[in-house]
C-alpha cells in the first residue's frame, strides 16, 4: 500500500508539473513569437480565446438566464450583477471582430466564429436582453429602467445587440435597439453637459464616451444619421471636465454642473482611448500623447499603465472593483484596455509589451482555458469576465499609422514622438525561467518517486 501511494504521489507531481508549469510556459513561448502588433488585424491570441470558450461560455450565459439568477442578488454585489452583462458583451464583440477578419481573410480553412459559435451568440444576447439580468438596474430606476439615464446598462444593451444584428443579420432586437438609440442620443443631447448618471448620484464619463461610440455604430447599421449628436456630444469630455493636472478627463463628473471630479485615472483614459479615434480622431490624437507621457511607463524590465498619473505615488498598491489590483504604481485593468487602446491608436511598441505580458499572466492551461483571468473573474457569477476581457483587448484591431507622428499632437517635441522599437520586456523571461524551472523540479521529484517506487517493487 504505502509503494502505491508513493506511485501515485508521484504521478500527481508529474501531472502537475505538465498541466500548471511546464504546457503553459510553452504556450506562452509559442504565443509571444506568434504576437506581431507590427502587423494590421486582430491578433490570433483573441482567436484562440473564442475557440477555446465559445461553447461553455454559451452554457453559463444560457443557465443564467434560465435560472433567473441575476433576481437574487444585492446591489451590492458589483460582480455578481455587472459582470455578467459586461461578459455578454465582451463575447459578442469579440466574435463581431473575429468574424469580420475570417471574412476579409477568405476561407482559409478555418471555422467561421459566427458560425462555429453560433449558440454561445444566442446565448449573449439572450442574457444582455434578459430583464431578470437587469434586476439590479431596475432596482435602481425602477420600471423606467430604459427611459431615462442608467447610462452604463443601456451603452451594453445597445452595443450587444449592435454586434449581434451584425454578425448573424438577424433583426428581431432590432426594434429595442432603435427604440434604445434614438431615446438614449436624444436624452443625451438635450443634458445640460452631455452627462449622465449610471446610478443615481454616480456619473462616470468612461461609460458615457463608449456610449457614444456604439450609438453611432448602431446608427450606421440601422441608417440613422446621428453626426450633429455625435460632434455636439464631444462637450462632455472638454473644458471643466478636464483635470487640470493631466488635461484629460476626470474619471467622476457632476452633470448637473458639468464638471470633472477628481483626477484622471488610466483605466478611464485606456477605455476611453478605445473608442475616441472613432468619434473624433483628432482628440484621440491629442489625449494619446498626454496619456502616453503621464500615465505609460515603458522599460526594459516591465512596460504598463499607471492607474493614477506619475508622481502620484501615494495610489501605488491596492485598487478597487474598476481598477483592479495596483501593483506598484501599475493598475491591471489600465493596463489590459492598454492594450487594445494602443492597438486601435497605432502604438506597435506599447501593444507589444503590454500584449507578451499579459499572455504570460493569463498562463493558458491544456483545457484551453486562462488560470489567471479565470482566477480573477467571479467564480459563481461571472465565471468568464477575464477571459472575454482579454479577447476583447486583443481583437481590436491593429491600426498602424503611416508615421510614428500620427500618434501624438504636433506641439510635442520630435524626440516625444520616437517609438521604441518592438521588445518583450525582460520580466516575461525572468518569470517564465521560473516557471519553466519549477516545472522542472516538481517533475523531477514526481519522476524520482515512481521510479524509486519501481526499484523498490522489484527488489521486495
Amino acid at each position: 500500500m504505502r509503494n502505491a501511494l508513493r506511485a501515485l504521489a508521484g504521478l500527481i507531481l508529474c501531472s502537475i508539473s505538465i498541466y500548471y508549469f511546464l504546457y503553459p510556459a510553452v504556450t506562452v513561448l509559442n504565443q509571444i513569437r506568434e504576437e506581431s502588433p507590427a502587423q494590421s488585424g486582430v491578433s490570433d491570441f483573441a482567436a484562440d480565446i473564442h475557440r477555446s470558450i465559445a461553447q461553455p461560455f454559451g452554457a453559463w450565459a444560457r443557465d443564467r438566464v434560465e435560472t433567473a439568477r441575476g433576481t437574487e442578488l444585492s446591489l451590492g454585489d458589483i460582480s455578481g450583477t455587472e459582470w455578467p452583462m459586461f461578459s455578454a458583451v465582451y463575447f459578442l464583440w469579440s466574435t463581431e471582430e473575429l468574424d469580420k477578419a475570417w471574412v476579409a481573410a477568405g476561407d482559409t480553412g478555418s471555422p467561421r466564429p459566427g458560425i462555429y459559435a453560433a449558440d454561445a451568440i444566442e446565448a449573449a444576447a439572450e442574457l444582455v436582453v434578459d430583464p431578470a439580468n437587469a434586476s439590479w438596474v431596475i432596482r435602481h430606476w425602477g420600471e423606467s429602467y430604459l427611459e431615462r439615464e442608467n447610462i452604463f446598462y443601456r451603452m451594453l444593451l445597445i452595443a450587444g445587440l449592435t454586434s449581434y444584428q451584425s454578425i448573424t443579420g438577424k433583426v428581431q432586437y432590432e426594434p429595442l435597439l432603435r427604440q434604445q438609440v434614438i431615446s438614449l442620443s436624444r436624452e443625451l443631447d438635450q443634458s445640460p453637459h452631455g452627462l449622465l448618471d449610471d446610478y443615481p448620484g454616480q456619473c462616470y464619463p468612461i461609460d458615457i464616451l463608449p456610449a457614444i461610440a456604439v450609438m453611432q455604430r448602431a446608427a450606421a447599421l440601422l441608417e440613422i444619421d446621428l453626426g450633429k449628436f455625435t460632434e455636439r456630444a464631444r462637450r462632455g469630455f472638454e473644458g471643466r471636465m478636464l483635470d487640470p493636472a493631466t488635461q484629460l478627463p476626470s474619471y467622476v463628473a457632476d452633470p448637473l454642473e458639468g464638471i470633472g471630479i477628481g483626477p484622471a485615472r488610466g483605466v478611464g483614459i485606456s477605455y476611453k482611448l478605445i473608442w475616441a479615434k472613432e468619434l473624433w480622431p483628432e482628440t484621440a490624437k491629442a489625449w494619446y500623447g498626454l496619456y502616453e507621457r503621464q500615465f505609460v511607463q515603458q522599460g526594459t524590465f516591465i512596460s504598463g499603465v499607471r492607474e493614477f498619473r506619475k508622481g502620484m505615488d501615494a495610489y501605488s498598491w491596492l485598487g478597487d472593483v474598476d481598477s483592479g489590483p495596483i501593483l506598484g504604481g501599475f493598475g491591471v485593468a489600465a493596463s489590459a484596455f492598454g492594450i487594445a487602446a494602443a492597438r486601435v491608436n497605432g502604438d506597435a511598441a506599447l501593444a507589444h509589451g503590454l500584449s507578451t505580458q499579459a499572455i504570460l499572466a493569463a498562463w493558458p492551461l491544456p483545457s484551453g482555458r486562462l488560470l489567471v483571468p479565470s482566477l480573477l473573474s467571479d467564480l459563481s457569477d461571472a465565471p468568464f469576465l477575464g477571459e472575454t476581457a482579454l479577447m476583447f483587448v486583443f481583437s481590436r484591431p491593429m491600426n498602424l499609422p503611416d508615421t510614428p507622428a500620427e500618434l501624438a499632437p504636433a506641439e510635442l517635441a520630435p524626440a516625444e514622438l520616437a517609438i521604441a522599437e518592438l521588445s518583450t520586456p525582460k520580466l516575461v523571461y525572468i518569470l517564465l525561467a521560473i516557471a519553466l524551472s519549477l516545472g522542472l523540479l516538481i517533475l523531477f521529484l514526481g519522476l524520482r518517486l515512481i521510479l524509486s517506487t519501481a526499484r523498490r517493487h522489484r527488489s521486495a
